[in-house]
């Protein structure tokens, strides 16, 4: 966990996961997104991609991971986000989401981060910024 005071600009964390069929299912149950994009191999192959991709926003959330759970750490509050998504993500692909702290906003004792997350090719999937209340100290 790093309070305010603990981060400067630079500091980074990370987090990688490979995307497997279960979390696509999964979150298209636990969200109600059905797009067949995302479960049906049949119509995602006549589809732009020719193949199943993950949700953008299951992607998403795994930068929700690196800020809730490394840095700034437990207790951290999520107030913005702002994403782009740049390319598909596969099932069978290994993402890493990335956080930087790009600025700390003194008079509210919020910091701003840079987001992305790449794949095991190291192209960007995912590119944004979030800002967040890190815990107290």
């Amino acid at each position: 966990m790093a309070t305010f005071d603990q981060i400067n600009p630079g500091d980074s964390a990370t987090f990688t996961k490979t995307i497997g069929e279960s979390d696509v299912y999964l979150f298209a149950g636990i969200t109600g997104d059905l797009n067949p994009a995302h479960v049906d191999a049949v119509s995602a192959a006549n589809g732009m991609f020719k193949q199943r991709i993950a949700h953008g926003m299951l992607t998403g959330s795994f930068i929700s991971t690196v800020l809730a759970m490394q840095l700034p750490g437990p207790g951290t509050i999520y107030v913005g986000q702002n994403l782009q998504f740049r390319a598909p993500v596969f099932i069978g692909d290994t993402i890493t989401a990335r956080v930087e702290a790009i600025e700390k906003l003194d008079q509210r004792k919020w910091v701003k981060f840079r987001t992305t997350i790449t794949n095991q090719d190291g192209k960007l999937v995912v590119d944004g910024e979030a800002t967040v209340i890190p815990p107290q100290a």
